[in-house]
């Protein structure tokens, strides 16, 4: 965008004339040429000899030399094995060193990476695979059961030859292992990449209902590895990173398989998040950053005397929360606990490619509330959803964000692509904001109506539609409830049919077995009828009053 006419407030970025708002960050220049893909992007800043990633639980790890030439080995195969530009490729996995080898080789060929949560149910998993058609899926033998439904070839990532346990149904082409033995081929067939080719498909809830996916475009995530080495000084120093946050989720997959290869980091990962082996991988590898979600940082907060006693942690220098923001209290709680730890903030969606905004020192993160400053290159608007009106500071409405890492769109799915973004290239993000005097955001409430159960998105629509398969329910809505620990808990309001004496309990289990665990139901309450408006929209902020006032 060139700013030329245009005047900067230079305070809070905004600008009278069209009433948008600018980051005050320093941007980094994009590459300028075109035919880049993501993978090569990375690449080019060689760090050979180093550690990139540890297993924290096998202590196994992989160099850089390694890493890009097992990139490049898996590349090969999946060439010679008929993979080409476009096409989508599954990934189900718990986090492992072998989690960005996948990524970065399916698209340094032009094809398409789509996530999926090893939680995830089979039915879950099932609906994915039907949306985005993979041709081919990369998971363990202990996941293969979850893909018992399709047909696609798979890939095992588990080290050790086929075993025929799992095996008989599922189509088993080969291992990663296998895999890994390829000489990397130079003569092998290559389509031209260039930065507008999709590189992920992200399934997210969206703003509304059901789960969609999110195409991010190679230029999307260049965009969002510099943003993220912009945040950090890694220059000067040892540092290193240990991964909590699952890599299937744009979090970990942006700043961990992407980002902090580009930084030359070494990166610790944990293939579950436990507590006791987060802290005692942060002692035995002196971690430097701890990326992770608050409820985790509640817990760090609440168990702090026993913690500091049990674990060296000296090491440790910032904590990086996102996925929900913090109070207040929290902070603060910290902040007396580990004094020596610096606390940053940051804000996204998976359709923004991660961090839209974020705080970058202490100093910033004590504007309790805060989201954080504008990334670099991103613009807001802060819009009034009755009337369209783009508002000026201190004023709330929903936030627009635009930008390079703002994705291409909802894929196969141009209704809930046109509802999300507009012709000029915002993607309205759902929140209801407001952005101050100093050009930081608050988030005030969400526009979209999903509950986040300790980082997840759960859909309220989704669950709904399942209660309302129970013979004995006649309506039903789910609402956030506030939860200490969780940050939120989805809560279901029932409408049995008449002569019914179906139990919370009963309503609970019914749900458990056909969702992951995070979507769970955790409490229930009968009602005679479910408020609604004239169009049938639930009105859940009566319902959430309804329950907040007997909490």
């Amino acid at each position: 965008m060139s700013h030329k006419n245009v005047t900067i407030d230079p305070r809070s970025g905004f600008c009278k004339s069209n009433s948008i708002f600018y980051s005050k960050r320093k941007l980094c220049p994009h590459p300028p040429n075109h035919s880049l893909d993501v993978t090569t992007f990375i690449s080019s800043r060689a760090h050979h000899g180093k550690i990139a990633f540890i297993d924290a639980s096998t202590g196994r790890h992989l160099t850089f030399s390694d890493l890009w030439r097992a990139v490049d080995s898996v590349a090969t195969c999946l060439a010679d094995i008929g993979v080409r530009k476009g096409h989508v490729i599954l990934l189900l996995s718990p986090n492992s060193i072998y989690f960005p080898v996948v990524c970065l080789a399916v698209m340094s060929i032009g094809a398409v990476i789509t996530t999926t949560n090893p939680l995830n149910t089979t039915r879950e998993i099932g609906k994915q695979v039907a949306d985005s058609k993979p041709i081919l899926a990369f998971t363990t033998r202990q996941l293969v059961p979850k893909l018992a439904e399709s047909t696609l070839p798979i890939v095992l990532l588990d080290e050790d030859e086929p075993s025929q346990q799992y095996v008989k149904s599922a189509k088993i082409l080969t291992t990663l292992s296998e895999m890994l033995k390829k000489q990397p081929s130079e003569r092998r067939v290559r389509d031209r990449v260039n930065q507008d080719d999709t590189a992920t498909l992200l399934y997210s809830s969206g703003t509304t209902g059901a789960s969609k996916g999110v195409v991010g475009s190679h230029k999307s995530l260049i965009a969002m590895v510099q943003i993220i080495l912009g945040r950090f000084n890694l220059t000067e120093g040892d540092h290193r990173f240990i991964c909590t946050v699952p890599m299937f989720h744009i979090y970990g997959l942006a700043v961990f398989a992407l980002a902090l290869l580009a930084s030359g980091t070494t990166v610790v990962i944990l293939s579950k998040y436990e507590m006791h082996d987060m802290l005692s991988a942060i002692e035995k590898y002196r971690i430097t950053y701890l990326p992770l979600v608050p409820p985790i940082l509640v817990a760090l907060v609440n168990g702090a005397d026993q913690i500091r006693s049990k674990y060296d942690l000296s090491s440790l220098q910032s904590v990086l929360s996102g996925g929900a923001p913090l109070s207040k209290e929290v902070i603060e709680g910290f902040v007396e606990r580990y004094p020596t730890v610096t606390i940053l903030q940051g804000y996204g969606l998976t359709e923004s490619t991660g961090v839209g905004a974020s705080t970058d020192s202490l100093e910033e993160s004590r504007r309790y509330g805060t989201a954080g400053l504008l990334s670099p290159g991103m613009e807001a608007k802060i819009v009034d959803p009755e009337s369209g009106e783009a508002l000026p500071v201190n004023r709330t409405g929903e936030l627009w964000l635009r930008g390079r890492s703002i994705m291409t769109g909802y894929f196969g799915n141009a209704e809930a692509t046109a509802n999300t973004l507009d012709a000029e290239g915002w993607l309205k993000t759902g929140d209801l904001c407001y952005i101050d005097d100093d050009g930081f955001i608050f988030v005030v409430d969400r526009l979209k109506e999903l509950i986040k159960y300790k980082g997840y998105q759960v859909p309220p629509a989704e669950l709904e539609a399942l209660l309302l398969t129970h013979p004995e329910i006649l309506d039903a809505a789910v609402i956030p409830i506030p939860d200490k620990e969780a940050g939120q808990c989805p809560m279901a309001y029932v409408v049995r049919k008449a002569g019914s004496s179906l139990s919370e309990s009963a309503i609970m289990e019914f749900v458990a077995g056909q969702v992951a665990p995070y979507k769970r139901i955790r409490r229930v309450a009968f009602t005679t009828s479910i408020p609604k408006n004239q169009s049938g929209k639930i009105l859940r902020k009566d319902l959430i009053q309804l329950a907040t006032s007997k909490l």
